[in-house]
């Protein structure tokens, strides 16, 4: 049986020993974020949290929920995230029906799908509503929103699931959108210039008319995952999660808006936009693991408060990989893979490593059957709804090599050309990209990794060769230059293409042109790529994240035939970056121990 509300979901959560309950009095400044932090990076993602005793509320919170593979296969309902996609396919492949028989067997399946579409409904004192605030009696302030990092602007509400119409054709978007919190009765509206929700208010600015909107926080777990998905513009989200479900979401109208929301929803949050007002949003550390910068965003007025008489306060926490939040994007990955299918059917499977934040970094697996054929796969996913803003796409044959990082990576580098086969194109990019020169717009980096096939130019045969020991390498750099600082041969002599990063010191004007041009001069053969100085060399998560998230190729990679130059360092004018740099998303040392003293 598919899941009512959150509460259904936290008492099976319970049930199958995937709850931990912290019945201290705990903080939602800073305290809840510490302990989260902790247990999402735990193995496996820990278990789901539910504070019991909020400071400054009487409502209990959960958060992880969603952060590991069991509880979102848990949360789908489903016995894996392949066998639920396979489901979604036979919906999204379906073709017209040609003859009687295909259109009995059509008719049998659409009355089925049919039991997916959401419902509204008029039920005296539904759920959701149980509680009514209005006017100057509903009060952010009651609710025990988050502040969850230290620099961060103030308290957000990090999984809501926002409410829309369009103003033309009337469509329902539901999306998430955190909200900072002003005051009792403003927040912010973080709309993304890409997000359906955003579309709608221009269409509303547009016509110069101010927009209701309405904000579920705590829903059952396929709305709220579906309010995550990318749904293409116009399809009903809570169709999708009527699917996941396996009946239809049970919708009512708002007491101040004209917008449905989920009947079993714990809070609901009414209120408007209106068409010409922007308030300055932000710091907030995202989850790229960097706080993402002030920025004027639309400001949502609350008109009212609604919620059940003894709710959930459902909040995520995001930062630094691994969090819940990968856990919905690993969602996203299988169940969409056979959406990306219908337009490219070569793809066999595709990878997105946590590192890489979900938009820097794709691997893709094909069924290759004729010359370049990789090239078209990169060109054609850049143009592809999100998938466009995936700043590296790496295309391989196997999909069983997907998810083994290391030996992938090693083969990779072993294999590739490094001259024929690196694509270097720009495009689009994640507003949340701080590494591009400007925001929105960068170069991306395809790099073809198949098998060579008849009629593409043969590999070079790279040969194992005497490699010079790390103190030997690291004794040449500083020669050149002292600001080499450290150096990590990650193959040591074992492979084709060493892989050696180095720490740096940028300091008397020296830049990271500067380092790079000093290893272009010391160095032949290999991968090299450099760090700052306060980077563990020996932590792969991080260092990888950093190249992930610090690099525009154009300006931060020097390709040759048998070398490679990476600058995965912070950036800064004497770089040539003149877009302020985003600082590391990390926790006080002070709430750290009042953590400990309390755990």
């Amino acid at each position: 049986m598919s899941y009512q509300n959150l509460s259904e979901f936290v008492a099976r959560l319970e049930a199958e020993g995937e709850l931990f309950r912290i019945r201290e009095e705990v903080s939602p400044i800073l305290e809840i974020t510490e302990i989260t932090d902790r247990m999402s990076k735990s193995p496996g993602g820990g278990k789901a949290i539910l504070f019991e005793h909020v400071t400054g509320s009487p409502f209990p919170v959960i958060t992880n929920a969603f952060g590991s593979e069991r509880r979102i296969r848990l949360a789908l309902e489903c016995q894996s995230l392949d066998a639920l996609a396979e489901t979604l396919r036979e919906i999204l492949e379906q073709r017209p029906p040609r003859s009687w028989a295909e259109k009995l067997r059509f008719l049998t399946k659409a009355i089925r799908w049919s039991r997916f579409l959401p419902r509204t409904r008029r039920r005296p004192n539904p759920p959701c509503q149980e509680v009514v605030l209005k006017g100057a009696d509903a009060d952010l302030s009651q609710l025990p929103i988050l502040h969850c990092w230290p620099k961060d602007g103030g308290r957000f509400v990090t999984l809501p699931v926002v409410f829309t119409k369009g103003l033309k054709d009337g469509k329902r978007n539901a999306g998430m959108y955190r909200m900072q919190v002003y005051d009792k009765q403003t927040t912010g509206m973080h709309w993304h210039i890409h997000k359906d929700g955003a579309h709608h208010f221009h269409e509303y600015r547009n016509a110069g008319k101010p927009m209701e909107v309405a904000v579920a926080i705590g829903t059952d777990p396929a709305v709220t995952y579906a309010a995550t998905a990318p749904m293409p513009r116009g399809v009903d989200e809570m169709l999708l999660a009527g699917f996941i479900r396996g009946k239809p979401v049970e919708m009512v109208k708002g007491v101040t808006v004209d917008i449905e929301v989920p009947v079993e929803a714990e809070f609901v949050l009414e209120g408007y936009v209106n068409p010409d007002e922007l308030r300055v949003e932000g710091p907030f550390g995202d989850h790229t693991g960097y706080y993402s910068l002030e920025d004027d965003y639309p400001v949502f007025h609350l008109t009212a408060l609604t919620h059940r008489k003894n709710p959930i306060y459902s909040a995520t926490v995001v930062g630094r990989p691994p969090m819940e939040d990968c856990y919905l994007a690993l969602a996203t990955e299988r169940l969409f893979l056979p959406m990306l299918r219908t337009v490219m059917p070569e793809i066999r499977n595709y990878w997105m490593p946590w590192e890489g934040v979900f938009h820097n970094i794709v691997i893709m697996a094909i069924d290759k059957t004729y010359p370049h054929h990789a090239r078209k796969v990169i060109s054609g996913l850049w143009g592809m709804g999100q998938m466009s803003f995936s700043k590296a796409i790496v295309v391989v044959n196997h999909e069983d090599s997907l998810g083994k990082g290391e030996a992938l990576l090693r083969s990779i580098l072993e294999s590739v050309d490094f001259k024929r086969d690196i694509t270097i194109a720009e495009g689009i990019l994640d507003v949340l990209d701080h590494s591009a020169p400007q925001p929105l717009f960068g170069s991306k980096i395809g790099m073809d990794a198949t098998s060579r096939i008849p009629r593409e130019q043969p590999r070079p045969d790279r040969k194992h060769g005497d490699i010079p020991s790390d103190g030997d390498v690291l004794s040449h750099l500083q020669e050149a230059d002292p600001g080499f600082v450290a150096l990590r041969n990650v193959y040591g002599n074992e492979s084709r293409m060493p892989l050696m990063l180095i720490s740096i010191v940028k300091q008397a004007g020296k830049n990271s042109a500067f380092f790079m041009e000093r290893l272009s001069n010391a160095v032949s053969k290999g991968v090299y790529v450099i760090f700052d100085a306060d980077i563990d060399l020996h932590d792969d998560s991080l260092t990888l994240w950093k190249v992930f998230n610090n690099t525009d190729p154009s300006r931060d990679m020097r390709i040759g035939e048998t070398r490679m130059i990476i600058d995965a360092t912070r950036k800064g004018p004497a770089d040539g970056h003149t877009r302020e740099w985003p600082e590391d998303v990390v926790m006080t040392q002070e709430i750290k121990e009042a953590v400990s003293s309390k755990l």
